[in-house]
């Protein structure tokens, strides 16, 4: 063409955690049977539905209203109704006004960054969870700019380093966080929300909290929102989401919660081209928006998600108590969300390493992808071809460290074990190779 027409961070656009799906249909067609570690749909990994829930939404259908438009912020109702839920936390107060629904939080996280300002960046976690880093990193056309999280500390933030990247980049408008953590299954308790929210003070940033596993908690201190420690100064956005507590990731279904938007016009002006944006598409989906308070005021919600909460904090002490005693890793139990993080220790794994591979063609398919790819991709391709378990490389996470991310969604006990007890053996099976 006479123009170039790919924009600056079209090579940043990089989701692993679906394209090592690719790589995992190839070797199932030359049958090799595949375990998909890598994405956290606990719908197809086995998790039913309730039907108390199933029956509200399908109640819901049978209204018109349910076919039709929303506002465009989002159907007023449910607006209203999760405002006054954030009130109830006795932090920052908003109104149905501060409330504004994608298709998504996806759709949500690519207006986020599509319309900030280019030079304007956001310093965020790593490991970084994809979609966003990917997001802030195709936004600015550079690398998405990164904090610590220290494994050896429960992958807690590294605040030390926050400041200081913040203090000496006047480019960071902004600091990510997500809370609970994915990939690491970290979850933040209040001092350390206290004490990020003190540096976006100082430094007159914003703060940005996914939440998208808000109520997939089962750590001893539960989730503290950021509405709860944000106070009345500092401008932030919490983001919010249906699709892994109902759960209901088909429905597309994520909002913003926005504090303090007018406490700054800089701000305000950012959060209004948001919903300018919003208004070209007319709104969101309407069915999932209407569900929530049906839902969220059920008399079986508490109980359906204290029921989850403890299956996935007994499947999170079992999972790490695999890798117990095992050399070269570090593995830390997660507390929220729905994921493991094995983190090799540095300088394990080696370029000579392998693992046997029982099917000829998958692994005369498998030889071409290995050359010069980072360490812990090796070993998941390796472990992909030998053992048919699909997890993602920790590489891909937006950090320097080699590991992996598995679910713990797997509703067959029997199955989890396997998974865990093969990933204990390839591991060790993998590193004595050499």
């Amino acid at each position: 063409m006479r123009r170039n027409i790919v924009h600056s961070g079209a090579d940043a656009l990089i989701y692993e955690i679906r394209q090592i799906v690719g790589v995992a249909k190839k070797l199932e067609a030359l049958g090799v049977p595949i375990t998909y570690e890598n994405i956290g749909d606990p719908i197809q990994k086995g998790e039913k539905v309730a039907p108390w829930m199933k029956k509200i939404v399908s109640d819901l259908i049978l209204e018109d209203k349910s076919w039709a438009y929303t506002a465009t912020q989002g159907f007023e109702k449910t607006r209203n109704f999760l405002a006054d839920k954030v009130n109830e936390r006795g932090g920052a107060q908003i109104t149905a006004d501060d409330i504004l629904f994608f298709n998504g939080l996806g759709d949500a996280v690519a207006k986020i960054f599509g319309f900030l300002r280019r030079e304007a960046r956001v310093i965020g976690p790593s490991p970084a969870y994809s979609t966003l880093s990917s997001a802030e990193a195709a936004h600015s056309g550079y690398e998405h700019m990164t904090y610590n999280l220290n494994p050896e500390q429960g992958w807690m933030p590294d605040l030390e380093d926050i400041e200081n990247k913040v203090k000496y980049n006047d480019s960071i408008a902004g600091i990510l966080l997500i809370n609970p953590d994915n990939p690491t299954g970290a979850v933040y308790d209040k001092n350390v929300m206290r004490e990020i929210v003190k540096i976006a003070e100082k430094y007159d940033v914003m703060l940005i909290c996914d939440e998208t596993y808000a109520h997939v908690n089962y750590s001893e201190t539960g989730t503290i929102h950021l509405s709860e420690v944000i106070g009345d100064k500092v401008p932030g956005m919490a983001l919010r989401s249906v699709s892994k507590e109902f759960p209901w990731p088909g429905g597309r279904c994520g909002w913003l919660e926005i504090f303090n938007k007018d406490k700054d016009p800089v701000f305000a002006r950012y959060v209004k081209s948001l919903l300018d944006a919003k208004m070209l598409e007319v709104c969101s989906t309407t069915l999932p928006q209407m569900s929530i308070p049906e839902v969220y005021s059920h008399p079986q919600f508490l109980p359906h998600l204290k029921e989850r909460n403890e299956k996935f904090k007994k499947r999170a002490k079992l999972a790490t108590e695999f890798f117990k005693g095992l050399k070269g890793v570090t593995v830390v139990e997660p507390k929220g969300a729905f994921y493991l993080t094995v983190a090799f220790d540095k300088g394990i794994l080696g370029n000579k390493m392998t693992l046997p591979i029982s099917n000829p063609k998958a692994e005369e398919f498998i030889r071409p992808l290995l050359g010069n790819c980072a360490p812990d991709r090796r070993f998941v391709y390796y472990l992909l071809a030998s053992t048919g378990i699909c997890v993602v490389p920790l590489s891909s996470f937006c950090t320097d460290r080699d590991g992996f991310r598995v679910t713990l969604l797997e509703e067959d006990e029997e199955k989890f074990r396997w998974i865990y007890g093969t990933l204990r053996k390839s591991i060790e099976d993998y590193t004595a190779s050499a």
